[in-house]
């Protein structure tokens, strides 16, 4: 068995504040005998301050961004330093090797290596004012299993997820920083429909591809986002096994990935029955819609 673990919390641009955090889930990991734990989207220096027309942007809001660190920083190797042997991951706001690019990223790591890294590829509500998009998808090999790593918007997009699958993923690590509606804003955050739009897409993306799922999200608020939690683990089943809900926390389960696979792809094998030959005209539809299918099919 494996235990695996996905963190609700709140982090803001308080570095040492953010470390302590870590911290403490990871203490609390150890007490419980996990072996992955993931953290949310911008966990390191904090997520933006608000979205949409007026985000925040290089030019309008300096002192709101986020810190820009490098993998290879010491911000990074802070964090190896706390959490020894424990594998986890993690969101950061990277700065490229040209010194002034910033991605919105994620690492899978311990406290001796980094085993792979993420920069995030979709990006919603004016997020491209604060960040450059990464351009691909890729799994890792690590000490639980191998990994795939997407943040908070990829997960509206099944083709992030299968790509990995395909690519051999056993678990994904979806790391968010998942804010309630804006507008007509739900009294109780549990009822929001974009609470309830990200737990669908953790629980939908599972089954899909039939892996597990580990959604990590920001709890609280930053700025003028309300965070909605509910960090959880999903079988590839799609079956939530364990959920923080809106309150922040740790949300733990033990599994047997090798038997479960057996037992879930036994039977119907999403990834053998894809049809790919009937999927040809999938990149070059027009995403307003314009575009006639069958015209493409046949051309």
């Amino acid at each position: 068995m494996t235990t695996i673990a996905a963190v609700a919390a709140n982090f803001t641009r308080d570095l040492e504040q953010n470390y302590a955090t870590i911290a403490d889930y990871a203490e609390r990991a150890r007490a419980r005998g996990v072996e992955f734990l993931v953290f949310p989207e911008a966990a390191i220096g904090g997520y933006l301050s608000s979205l949409g027309n007026h985000g925040d942007t290089v030019k309008n809001t300096n002192r709101s961004l986020p810190p820009a660190i490098s993998l290879d920083g010491p911000e990074i190797a802070r964090v190896q330093s706390i959490i020894g042997d424990l594998v986890i991951a993690i969101g950061f706001c990277e700065l490229a090797e040209d010194g002034v690019t910033r991605y919105n990223a994620a690492a899978v790591l311990d406290g001796d290596r980094i085993y792979g890294s993420y920069r995030k590829v979709h990006q919603p509500l004016g997020e491209n004012m604060s960040y450059s998009s990464g351009t691909d998808y890729r799994v890792f090999d690590t000490p639980v299993g191998r990994v795939g790593l997407q943040i908070c918007y990829d997960k509206a997009f099944p083709e992030a997820a299968r790509v990995m699958a395909l690519d051999g993923a056993e678990i994904i690590a979806s790391l968010s920083a998942w804010p309630a509606a804006r507008t007509a804003t739900a009294e109780n955050l549990q009822e929001d429909r974009w609470t309830y739009r990200f737990n669908l897409f953790d629980m939908a993306r599972a089954l899909d591809n039939q892996v597990f799922w580990i959604a990590a999200n920001q709890a609280g608020t930053f700025g003028s986002l309300r965070y909605v939690g509910n960090a959880k683990i999903v079988d590839p089943g799609g079956n939530v096994l364990d959920s923080t809900l809106l309150d922040s926390g740790m949300a733990v389960a033990d599994v047997d990935i090798s038997g479960t696979f057996t037992a879930m792809r036994g039977g119907m094998f999403h990834l053998r029955d894809r049809r790919p030959d009937a999927y040809g005209p999938l990149t070059d539809l027009d995403p307003t819609g314009s575009a006639n299918w069958r015209d493409l099919a046949s051309a």
